[in-house]
């Protein structure tokens, strides 16, 4: 192991500390937390690479960085460092970027890096600001919280739909405040679990740190509180309020749009909490950058810590959502039923939920065993047609005719951009309309892998929630398939 280092260089290196990686880890989360990393630099057994963002630094030291320290020592030998230079795009400052480096041992953690690390990371680009108001009457521990118990991270469900937002989630309710992740942006389609994860995050903290004032609130109502603050001349103390709290959950930000009045409000007690070393988690139907109606300066801020999406649960999550129901309220269901409910009701938690609850208060009213024909009727209520079976074959042939192209161009290898974008929404639309798993979609759509059909189905979320006409065209396609 010693002649190592004169033998390879840091991009192979970094290479052979990947396969390592990859083989111990599911592969949406080597996507995610691994690929963006760039190697920068070998050194006296000392390997500097470079993350895009802080929160990719946090994310790796709080979960991988055992693995990622066991990588070096096998590849580099016993004394491996790590080094990491943290480059960060932040529109708000003038510069274009800020880096810096932690030369931190790899899989040696100790407080003394904490400590260096927060010393070196601080948003230099707000003042100070104090907090000398008081309220009188009002003493932070009789604060209620808002919080619903049912939603705590043991019933909330994890699927790949989910699983960054509920690992960042966690990560903030551990350490709220001080972690990259602030704020903690949740965002997706109503019905996913963002609430349920918000607020989760809330009893955690309020469970590990009962001296903590957490305040969950609606958008919605924070502006009637705001609005009425303003009729009763108490707008600041209204301010002066929000400002007490430690951990502040906003429900449905993008309530907020076009009320210049609360968003400068709120502005302000986003500047003081932030600066102030308080957590913020905000939940929204659409990510920061798809948000209309709302101030360029709030739409910054949102963007500082993480967003993290949750999207349409897949077969195996809803099956698993309905089980997880069905044990706690200690109901009978068979399996056959859970499977017909997950496939036809394939959108949102919530529904799956409420199709439950429907078929047990038609069980009980008519004093019925649970049977498939009870659930079809149930199902056919809360959808607006029976779906029929949609398979892969058939997704294939309806993108095809409607991007003009044939089903050997789709199924060959070429990497014409037009074929590749169809190519990738055949397997969006795979995924989320059928029960066939990942790799028998790649499979059907010329002998791709899993991990390619990952990340078309992650091209093709992202481009839905930044190109308008793209989105149209999603909308159009899923038309035609459900026809």
């Amino acid at each position: 192991m010693e002649g190592i280092e004169t033998k390879l260089d840091h991009k192979q290196i970094w290479a052979e500390c990947l396969n390592y990686i990859q083989a111990s880890i599911p592969v949406n989360d080597f996507q995610t937390w691994f690929e963006p990393i760039v190697p920068l630099k070998l050194e006296q057994r000392v390997l500097t690479i470079q993350v895009p963002t802080y929160y990719f630094y946090e994310f790796i030291e709080e979960q991988y960085i055992k693995l990622v320290g066991k990588a070096l020592r096998e590849i580099i030998g016993s004394g491996a460092k790590l080094e990491y230079s943290v480059v960060m795009a932040r529109k708000h400052t003038p510069s274009a970027s800020n880096s810096y480096t932690v030369n931190y041992p790899a899989a040696e953690r100790h407080d003394l890096r904490n400590r260096a690390v927060d010393k070196k990371y601080s948003r230099q680009d707000q003042p100070q600001i104090r907090n000398p108001f008081i309220i009188p009457g009002v003493k932070k521990l009789d604060i209620d919280p808002q919080l619903n118990p049912e939603y705590s991270f043991d019933n909330f469900v994890e699927g790949d739909c989910n699983r960054l937002a509920r690992s960042a989630s966690e990560a903030v309710a551990k350490n709220p405040g001080k972690t990259a992740f602030n704020p903690l942006f949740l965002y997706g389609n109503s019905g996913l679990g963002k609430t349920h994860l918000a607020q989760a995050i809330g009893i955690e903290v309020k469970k590990q740190y009962p001296e903590k004032t957490v305040l969950y609130v609606s958008a919605n109502k924070f502006t009637t509180q705001y609005t009425d603050s303003v009729a009763r001349n108490s707008a600041n103390d209204f301010m002066h309020f929000y400002q007490m709290i430690d951990v502040l959950i906003i429900d449905d930000i993008q309530e907020l749009a076009g009320k210049e009045g609360t968003q400068n409000t709120f502005f302000h007690i986003f500047n003081h909490l932030h600066q102030s070393g308080k957590q913020l988690i905000l939940t929204s139907d659409k990510a920061p950058v798809a948000l209309k109606g709302m101030k360029e300066r709030l739409l910054t801020r949102f963007k500082w810590g993480l967003p993290a999406d949750l999207q349409s649960p897949d077969f195996n999550t809803r099956v698993d959502i309905l089980k997880t129901k069905i044990y706690k309220d200690g109901i009978s269901v068979s399996d056959e039923i859970v499977h017909y409910i997950a496939s036809h009701i394939t959108d949102n938690v919530r529904e799956l939920e409420g199709a439950l609850i429907s078929l047990l208060a038609m069980s009980t009213l008519n004093r019925a065993e649970i049977t498939l024909d009870i659930a079809s009727t149930v199902v056919n209520r809360l959808v607006s047609k029976p779906q029929r079976e949609i398979t892969v074959d058939q997704i294939q042939r309806k993108v095809c005719d409607f991007y003009g192209i044939n089903m050997d161009a789709l199924q060959s290898k070429t990497r014409k951009r037009e074929i590749v974008q169809a190519r990738q929404v055949a397997m969006f639309f795979s995924k989320n309309l059928t029960n066939s798993s990942l790799s028998s979609i790649g499979s059907q759509i010329g002998q791709r892998d899993h991990a390619t059909v990952l990340h078309a189905c992650k091209a093709v979320k992202n481009l839905q929630e930044t190109n308008t006409e793209f989105k149209h065209q999603l909308k159009e396609i899923e038309g035609l398939l459900r026809q």
